[in-house]
């Protein structure tokens, strides 16, 4: 298995630091693709963690760094209307020709989300039902073909351009941790994209998922989101997650940390972290960085060859 490494830009976090323009970003992204990064990623939010649009900024993204794939991490189709956002995605997939990946969820149940939702003016409850149908729709619709539709939303003889660059559209991923929704990523998508909590759950959660992906016939990418920060030792590292945590969530650290992977350390310390996750069958590890972003990629980028051998 030859694993691939993506970086996860940082828009949340230069908003949080009133930092609303977008000329760093995108210099992070052309320096991440010129070091050999296979992904780049954004995160979404409206109002519970506001940030840059992931779609638009995408766009920019691919231009920048026209060698890497490109995704959200995650996104959440339900704040949209899946027409409109078929033809988005459809041109981000043009736009990139084909490296657009769907990393998409379902939300975390808090108040700041529902919040969200209802200034979005979508319904929080039965969102599974609204994701899977609006991208069954996005489906239909990216076909190219007359679409009749009678659901949550209504479409008659309705024709969507342009069609993906990607036949039958770019890949979904679902963000999932509990056993429904692994089953759910295995029977309707193509890449389940967890969070956490650790190597060993993540392993065994991993071959449910490829179990299940093999009994439907279905094409599975594993995936893995992590939180890294390379410092000059645990101590060091640590505090900066837990403070990075505090701040970004407004939760004690010790809480996302139940459910999310973290690690902070040396450079091998974090290293050994990564691969133990490659060793447990992730086959595309992104990361969150905390702390100083352009010397962690080009430390990153050097040693990659250490994480290659894990897999």
């Amino acid at each position: 298995m030859t694993f691939k490494l993506g970086y996860l830009l940082p828009t949340r976090e230069q908003v949080m630091a009133d930092q609303h323009d977008a000329a760093r970003l995108l210099a992070l992204a052309g320096q991440a693709d010129a070091l050999g990064f296979d992904s780049l990623w954004v995160g979404d939010s409206l109002l519970a963690r506001p940030r840059h649009d992931p779609l638009t900024l995408l766009g920019a993204v691919a231009v920048a760094a026209p060698n890497a794939q490109i995704g959200t991490a995650v996104l959440l189709p339900m704040l949209r209307n899946p027409v409109v956002l078929a033809q988005q995605l459809a041109t981000l997939d043009q736009i990139s020709t084909g490296r657009l990946v769907i990393g998409a969820g379902i939300a975390a149940d808090n108040p700041a989300i529902r919040a969200e939702f209802l200034a979005a003016g979508v319904p929080f409850e039965k969102r599974v039902g609204r994701l899977l149908e609006g991208f069954r729709l996005c489906r239909a619709l990216w076909r190219g073909e007359p679409v009749d539709w009678q659901g949550r939303w209504e479409l008659s003889n309705a024709v969507l351009a342009p069609r993906p660059y990607t036949p039958d559209g770019p890949p979904i991923w679902l963000a999932a941790s509990v056993p429904a929704g692994i089953k759910r990523a295995a029977q309707h998508f193509e890449g389940w994209f967890p969070i956490g909590p650790d190597a060993q759950t993540f392993g065994q959660n991993n071959a449910l998922y490829t179990e299940q992906a093999a009994a439907f016939g279905k094409p599975a990418t594993t995936a893995i989101y992590l939180t890294i920060s390379i410092a000059a030792n645990a101590a060091q590292g640590e505090q900066a997650i837990d403070e990075y945590l505090a701040a970004y969530y407004n939760i004690d650290p010790a809480i996302m940390r139940r459910f999310q992977a973290c690690c902070g350390g040396d450079l091998q310390t974090v290293l050994d972290f990564i691969s133990s996750f490659i060793a447990n069958g992730a086959e595309h590890v992104v990361v969150r960085l905390v702390g100083e972003h352009e010397s962690q990629l080009q430390m990153l980028a050097e040693h990659r060859d250490l994480l290659s051998g894990a897999a």
